[in-house]
């Protein structure tokens, strides 16, 4: 991949706007925004706090039967050895998404909200930003061009670690858990911004005809989100997204 410069990258944003008003900017958040993964953050402390209601174990049981795994033990205990399964190739990872959006269940609204807040300001997100993508959100967004966070992690957590760089509810997607009477579900809205999912729940919230000038991402299940953009630009990409790299036409990485 060639290397751009922000600067290089936001000037040909910029002459797409010129020709084509109206567009967006799409990023990834785990690995592109930032180092590491809140999503990931936010399930790890989960389990560290030890409470997995009824609705949630009954979830983990499922899926860890599903998977040929034991159900044995605990709530977290189940968690964790899903976890390790999908570390070792033997969980899914869009399903493992889903189960970190789920596995509140059984918790309010507000608690989950309380504490992604907690674990983002725990996490020290600052000292973890990119501030090589964050220079082209800044020109982008001093233009009126919207930018969107599109992740498929938790939306309680990504909203948290988001609103710390100007991103509103608005100009967030991400994976979101099914509420009854502000009580979590073992269940998620589908399909997830995973993948092709990302492309579909984006297009959700921005519509179909806006022009998608650009795509930041940082690992393989970005590849349709970038794929789908007019410059698609990889972030400190992982080494399973420079093995797709040939799927994506003209995909540039970002110079730090």
């Amino acid at each position: 991949m060639q290397l751009q410069t922000p600067d290089t990258v936001w000037a040909r944003i910029e002459e797409l706007a010129r020709q084509e008003p109206g567009g967006v900017v799409a990023t990834d958040g785990d690995g592109t925004l930032w180092t590491g993964d809140v999503g990931e953050d936010m399930f790890h402390a989960f389990l560290d706090h030890g409470r997995v209601d009824p609705p949630a174990f009954e979830g983990l049981v499922r899926d860890a039967r599903a998977h040929g795994l034991s159900d044995a033990g605990k709530g977290p205990d189940v968690a964790r050895r899903i976890y390790d399964a999908y570390v070792g190739g033997r969980f899914p990872e869009e399903r493992l998404c889903e189960l970190m959006t789920w596995c509140f269940a059984g918790w309010t609204h507000h608690e989950v909200s309380t504490f992604a807040h907690e674990v983002v300001e725990a996490g020290a997100l600052t000292s973890r930003l990119h501030p090589e993508l964050l220079a082209v959100v800044a020109s982008a967004r001093a233009a009126g061009v919207d930018v969107v966070l599109v992740s498929a992690s938790p939306f309680a957590v990504v909203l948290e670690a988001g609103s710390r760089l100007g991103f509103d509810a608005e100009h967030i997607v991400a994976a979101r858990a099914t509420y009854e009477s502000e009580v979590m579900q073992p269940d998620v809205q589908r399909p997830i911004p995973y993948g092709m999912g990302k492309v579909t729940r984006l297009r959700e919230r921005v519509g179909p005809g806006r022009p998608l000038y650009a795509a930041f991402g940082d690992n393989a299940f970005d590849v349709p989100m970038l794929a789908s953009a007019h410059i698609a630009v990889a972030v400190r990409p992982k080494p399973r997204l420079r093995r797709q790299a040939g799927d994506v036409h003209g995909i540039v990485e970002l110079a730090r």
